[in-house]
């Protein structure tokens, strides 16, 4: 199980009240490691008790797990026998601990088609955590977001309720997730790599927020989630309304002509002419008052030097200082510690990259700078991320090849990056 530390999240963070996990991928997870695929689900279920509490110490309310869909009869009677033994198992074992923490079972699906003895332990389990407030864990089996949607309309012709009485707010009431104080999605996961949906929760996401995992479920780690949880965070969502936050509006040209002088200057960086450059482009950037500007611009000018000695702490120390500065300005969620780190592992990565085939780990950091400060996701981050390497590879050329050519294709990668980033905050 992982450690208490990794739950902590950073101050801000917006944590969603309503997971939906579509844990896919436990059958491949067991076949590419040459075991049953039974042992798959196994693995799959033990994830799934350690990624429930996880989410609780991360604030999470409610978590909805899709283990069987109205769609999976289809496969062998051997590996459906496995599954309802296992979600029994589960049950068995999770019982005392859902009573211990105040958690509420909750079964979403048909139960016509359940065998008996998981039927009667799924009611077992709903009556005697039916008075748990403090979490709700969904057990989606035997579901269908389509049949869900179909049977609540079977529920309301039989209740003879009234063309007239038809509304959102009455269909609510008929959908599985009624009467339950987060039925709407915040953020449904996906693992194995899959970018569907598969119909889960069809009337509950209309504003959801989606996040792909590449790993397989069993391999779907705390620290995973974590990770989901914080991409969740940058996101603004609109839900259909007008953006109404102040955002950056900085020219991109004016950005990168700015960034790209002090750049050729970064080999003298005690010259005054390289310090103005700095603080006229953090100004531009930020949107920072000129004293806030100068204060931000010696700040960077001290990190970068430092950072061209090699001496990464100390470089560390001036840019979170810089980011506990801009954070107080911009009012952006983000933690200036670990903006600082990412901001000289980028340095340190990319110093050493002379190709975009080399570039990965560099790409990855530069990521997750952006998404951090900036509060977009990963994905959003990503395009920026790419310009931004390919402007700094240039940059290394032109200082190892004394190649004017080099300095332009910088300068039209970094315009390039800012109006990426500008698409993205604006």
């Amino acid at each position: 199980m992982a450690s208490e530390i990794s739950f902590k999240l950073p101050k801000g963070t917006n944590v969603p009240n309503h997971i939906a996990i579509i844990p896919d991928g436990n059958r491949r997870w067991a076949r590419s490691r040459g075991l049953h695929t039974l042992l798959g689900h196994k693995a799959g279920f033990e994830r799934a008790v350690e990624i429930g509490r996880a989410a609780r110490k991360m604030g999470v309310h409610t978590v909805t797990l899709w283990g069987f869909s109205t769609e999976n009869w289809d496969r062998t009677e051997e590996e459906i026998k496995y599954l309802m033994k296992l979600y029994k198992k589960l049950i068995d074992d999770y019982l005392a601990e859902a009573n211990r923490d105040s958690i509420r079972i909750i079964h979403i699906g048909r139960k016509d088609r359940i065998p008996k003895f998981l039927l009667d332990k799924i009611t077992c389990a709903e009556k005697t955590t039916e008075k748990n407030r403090k979490h709700i864990i969904n057990l989606a089996i035997d579901y269908g977001g389509q049949d869900d949607i179909i049977r609540a309309v079977k529920k309301m012709i039989a209740d003879k309720i009234p063309e007239s009485r038809i509304s959102k707010e009455d269909f609510d009431k008929y959908i599985d997730l009624h009467n339950q104080p987060y039925p709407y999605v915040d953020l449904m996961i996906r693992t194995s790599g899959e970018q569907r949906t598969s119909g889960f929760l069809l009337w509950n996401s209309p504003y959801t927020e989606y996040y792909w995992e590449n790993d397989h479920f069993p391999d779907f780690t705390p620290e995973k989630l974590k990770d989901a949880v914080l991409d969740y965070s940058r996101r603004r969502r609109r839900f259909g309304g007008n953006d109404k936050e102040g955002h950056l509006t900085f020219k991109p040209e004016l950005v990168a002509d700015l960034e790209i002088n002090w750049w050729r200057l970064a080999n003298i960086p005690s010259d005054t002419r390289f310090r103005d450059y700095v603080i006229a482009h953090v100004r531009e950037q930020y949107g920072l008052s000129k004293q806030l500007a100068k204060e931000a611009g010696v700040l960077m000018s001290q990190a970068f030097a430092e950072g061209n000695k090699k001496k990464w702490e100390k470089a560390k120390v001036a840019l979170k200082q810089f980011y506990i500065l801009i954070k107080n300005e911009i009012k952006l969620a983000f933690e200036p510690s670990l903006a600082a780190s990412l901001q000289v592992n980028f340095w340190k990565e990319i110093s050493n990259t002379g190709d975009i085939k080399n570039s990965g780990d560099a790409e990855d950091i530069a990521k997750n700078l952006y998404a951090e400060v900036y509060r977009i996701s990963l994905f959003q981050a990503a395009k920026a991320a790419h310009l931004c390497v390919l402007a700094n590879i240039e940059r290394n050329l032109a200082e190892k090849e004394h190649d004017g050519g080099h300095w332009d294709k910088a300068e039209n990668y970094l315009q390039k990056f800012y109006s990426a980033l500008n698409e993205r905050v604006a």
